[in-house]
């Protein structure tokens, strides 16, 4: 009973990451496998061959990830078949945009929400260091040139040159619960999703922009 008890539960871990994938995918939401956490102790952060990787554990397994991306359940079955242990990335500005703020200043604006009864959609945690406030995409507006320029537009790879706060939208993407980071840190839910439209962006920026003032 030992052995078929531990066998179910490496079983039910293994599936954990193609299981949430599917959830999001039920959701209209595109999902793509990312790096994870080698496993085996070791010095190492993050399952890629990158020396010295930037962003651990937190970046796709390929760069064709913007293309590829899909909510096809057997292209899904598949990806974490291969790579059972594989986190999940998210692409932005498609469904959906994100803001991503340090933590302390994500938690002043959850109250400063709840006391103002704005509306709020999807919130998860990265690792404890960062909150994610998933909110309507802003999408690519054709006089986008004209209606917005927005210095909090984050790309992948600059993400680390941007601390406060930061926009995902088109070209970005972010690493979805229940992924596994360095060092013991996960990606949780603290509002999980649900069926339902999101937040307008522009009704959270002032909040989460104040926040961040105030952390």
């Amino acid at each position: 009973m030992l052995v078929v008890s531990g066998s179910r539960r490496q079983k039910a871990a293994r599936d954990r990451m193609a299981s949430a994938a599917r959830r999001y995918a039920g959701l209209g939401w595109p999902c793509f496998p990312g790096a994870h956490p080698p496993g085996g102790g070791g010095d190492r952060a993050c399952s890629c061959d990158r020396i010295g990787c930037p962003d651990p554990a937190a970046h796709p397994v390929s760069a064709a990830w913007a293309h590829q991306a899909s909510v096809d359940g057997d292209t899904i079955e598949r990806w974490w078949s291969k790579r059972p242990r594989a986190n999940i990335i998210l692409p932005t500005g498609r469904v959906f945009d994100v803001f991503d703020v340090p933590a302390a200043a994500g938690t002043i604006a959850l109250d400063r929400i709840a006391s103002g009864e704005l509306p709020v959609g999807p919130v998860a945690s990265v690792g404890g260091d960062r909150h994610l406030f998933f909110v309507a995409t802003r999408g690519a507006p054709v006089d986008e040139d004209e209606w917005w320029s927005c210095h909090l537009d984050t790309l992948p790879e600059d993400v680390a040159e941007t601390p406060g706060m930061r926009w995902h939208c088109r070209d970005s993407y972010v690493v979805a619960p229940p992924s596994l980071l360095p060092y013991g840190r996960e990606v949780t839910w603290l509002r999980p999703p649900a069926r339902g439209p999101l937040p307008d962006p522009l009704r959270l920026l002032e909040v989460l922009a104040d926040s961040c003032e105030a952390a």
